[in-house]
């Protein structure tokens, strides 16, 4: 077999064999196709042909990728998924008894040291003022607001406490379904990245404003959070229109989207005159910073991020250490 069957036969693997996301095999497909593109598509080239020297001159070609500009096209980051996904490939073969290089003879690129943006308590204080004067705004203001505002704004609330409260990374906020939450017990089940399942919990604020969105609805989606761009129908007055029946069977349309869950965040906080380029993932760290610093265990943050090792995790001791401030405080002079 050539390379490129062999490849394709991993990908069917990484789909049905180990169930991994759409998204990861895409990134397969994408890296290990410019491993083959770059040993010429050859049908004579096979994964016995793959030695460390080949290995050590495709990563040389992988840096020295550049675009029109003669900027460098790929990131040490972004190189290292390359090979990733080449030891993958070769895990793979070695399994099914295919003779190739061994992965663990490939090593990755050094990289710098990952730090992660998050809010200080006063830039969170002033984000979510700003979220409760938007809603206000609405809910209080003297001039006649549509139903369709008030919704969304409370939507907006809502979407901004569950963030917070959970650390949910984006698309596992954009999919979760009403009967998902349970309000009572403020807790439900996500499934993350590698479809692993975890409990995350939501705090006070957050459960009174996931059911003041979800009592002004009146709608039977099942999506939690919907999208009101397109709620209303052709009618010149602008009106607000009550469902139809085709709606109920199509509510999956409506489900709000990662990218318009990443646009209001970010108008909030240029609302808030917050400097930072904020995110959802932003408010995440956010989350296991403030967990940190107020004393929550590691292993504990590392669990409720969903995160499979706890070297992912460790980064926020970096900006959280208290015991370094204390010993600085101390022996400072």
């Amino acid at each position: 077999m050539t390379l490129a069957e062999i490849i394709t036969r991993f990908l069917e693997h990484a789909e049905i064999g180990k169930n991994q996301s759409r998204k990861t095999i895409e990134n397969y497909r994408h890296y290990l196709g410019r491993f083959a593109a770059w040993a010429g598509g050859k049908e004579d080239f096979t994964p016995k042909d793959i030695t460390l020297e080949k290995v050590q001159a495709y990563r040389l070609y992988l840096n020295r990728l550049v675009d029109e500009k003669g900027q460098q096209l790929l990131s040490t980051k972004t190189q290292n998924y390359h090979v990733i996904a080449l030891r993958a490939f070769l895990k793979y073969c070695i399994k099914n008894d295919i003779e190739t290089l061994a992965p663990e003879k490939i090593e990755l690129g050094k990289i710098p040291e990952r730090t992660v943006e998050f809010l200080t308590r006063e830039e969170l204080e002033r984000l979510f003022e700003e979220v409760n004067k938007g809603l206000g705004a609405v809910l209080n203001g003297s001039r006649k607001v549509s139903g369709t505002a008030k919704v969304q704004a409370l939507r907006d609330m809502a979407i901004m406490e569950t963030l917070y409260s959970t650390g949910l990374r984006v698309s596992e906020l954009a999919s979760l379904n009403r009967s998902q939450v349970d309000l009572v017990r403020r807790e439900f089940m996500v499934r993350g990245k590698g479809k692993k399942p975890r409990i995350v919990f939501l705090s006070a604020n957050a459960v009174v404003a996931i059911e003041a969105y979800l009592k002004m609805r009146d709608d039977n989606f099942e999506p939690l959070f919907l999208n009101y761009r397109h709620a209303r129908s052709g009618r010149r007055d602008g009106s607000d229109t009550e469902w139809s029946a085709e709606d109920i069977t199509s509510g999956e349309k409506r489900r709000l989207s990662t990218v318009m869950i990443e646009y209001l965040v970010r108008q909030y906080a240029r609302r808030a005159g917050i400097i930072k380029k904020v995110t959802p993932h932003v408010l995440r760290h956010s989350f296991a910073t403030e967990m940190l610093v107020n004393g929550a265990d590691i292993r504990s943050v590392q669990e409720m991020l969903g995160h499979s090792s706890i070297t992912t995790t460790q980064i926020y001791t970096h900006v959280t250490n208290k015991r370094l401030k204390e010993v600085h405080d101390k022996f400072h002079r």
